[in-house]
């Protein structure tokens, strides 16, 4: 009945590794991971006496108030004191807070008593942002679970992604799953970095000047491909879409998705490497 009953309050859960980043030709970062944090608090952790809790409560939530600016710090009080007298151990202070918010948050009252001591729990997540925004975006593309995967993100997976790590977590009032403790208990190994054959400035005056043509042509679609002749690597891959009078965005990459035999466009190549190579 015991192992019955751990089976069934107790379970390991994934932890997600870092992504691995991935690079332009010319050492700009195109694509990379940014640590993301969901703080929760024990609020009736044993060392967190009902003096301390007292004394404290208040300038804690001036404090929380002050950081998120989401709430006033009456309306966080509140909260706390709710959280406790209804016995809550995992109860939700803020989403999506990032580093800095991190480090100034272990400086509050109650959190500063230490990392076993103030009730704080951190649990770290990763946002995949794009730093040159829609630049390439679709040929860097995205990997999701359960979704058909897209650009570099999807091809290189295997090695941008890393091992997942194990977390024990526990279920507690209200169906509510808490870590069981600080560390998780296999540690995710992240995932490799790839440099791209791509190059970010021939890739942003492609896209430039390929949008300009189609706003002048009033133009559905259009796509540019340049290949750097000698090594056969691609440099740059733009492909905008209309989605409004005017305006153009990445939605599909017709380079690689609509790729069709070039035909007798590309004759003229031919005779021009035949003419290089001196062949006639």
């Amino acid at each position: 009945w015991a192992r019955m009953a751990d089976s069934l309050t107790t379970k390991f859960v994934n932890v997600e590794a870092v992504r691995g980043s991935i690079y332009s030709e010319d050492g700009s970062l195109i694509a990379t991971s940014m640590a993301e944090y969901e703080i929760r608090m024990d609020v009736n952790a044993d060392p967190i006496t009902d003096e301390i809790f007292g004394d404290k409560v208040d300038s804690l939530s001036y404090r929380l108030s002050n950081l998120f600016k989401d709430k006033t710090t009456t309306e966080y009080t509140r909260a706390l004191k709710k959280a406790r007298s209804e016995g809550q151990r995992y109860f939700l202070v803020q989403r999506k807070v990032d580093y800095n918010q991190l480090k100034e948050l272990k400086t509050f009252p109650i959190f500063n008593m230490g990392r076993y001591k103030g009730g704080l729990i951190v649990l770290q997540k990763n946002k995949r942002i794009l730093p040159f925004k829609l630049l390439a975006s679709r040929t860097i593309g995205y990997y999701v679970q359960d979704v058909k995967p897209v650009g570099l993100e999807g091809a290189y997976n295997e090695f941008i992604s890393g091992k997942t790590g194990k977390r024990l977590m526990q279920r507690i009032a209200g169906g509510v799953w808490m870590p069981v403790n600080d560390d998780v208990e296999i540690a995710p190994v992240d995932g490799s970095d790839i440099i791209s054959t791509l190059n970010v400035n021939i890739q942003d005056v492609a896209q430039n000047a390929l949008l300009k043509q189609l706003k002048e042509q009033n133009a559905a679609s259009g796509t540019v491909i340049l290949m750097e002749v000698s090594t056969g690597e691609i440099r740059a891959i733009a492909n905008l879409m209309r989605v409004a009078p005017g305006e153009y965005e990445e939605k599909y990459n017709t380079a690689i998705g609509a790729a069709t035999e070039p035909g007798s466009t590309f004759k003229l190549a031919s005779f021009l490497v035949a003419l290089e190579d001196k062949k006639f």
